[in-house]
């Protein structure tokens, strides 16, 4: 039993009634249970919504890094190939 259950289940009187300032703790406590709960599931949500964006940009720079690399070495190919036939026309 946590602390806050413990803390909750004392709060009943002996007849198994509670007062009305028992009532108003118990929720507030289940307001403030609540507020941090939304407040870590949003942090959650834009820690995965981060990742997600920073997977998608790591992704997206390889991939044109690749079609750079191609490209450059492609030009370099036939750049290659034409000075090799002019050097070997002379």
């Amino acid at each position: 039993m946590t602390d806050e259950e413990y803390t909750m289940s004392t709060m009943m009187t002996d007849n198994g009634t509670a007062t009305a300032d028992d009532v108003s703790k118990r929720v507030e406590n289940l307001e403030k249970a609540q507020a941090v709960q939304a407040a870590t599931q949003a942090g959650a949500e834009a820690t995965q919504a981060a990742t997600l964006a920073g997977a998608q940009a790591t992704q997206a720079a390889a991939h044109a890094g690749t079609w750079t690399t191609m490209a450059a070495g492609s030009i370099a190919l036939i750049v290659g190939m034409f000075l090799g036939l002019t050097i070997s026309k002379h």
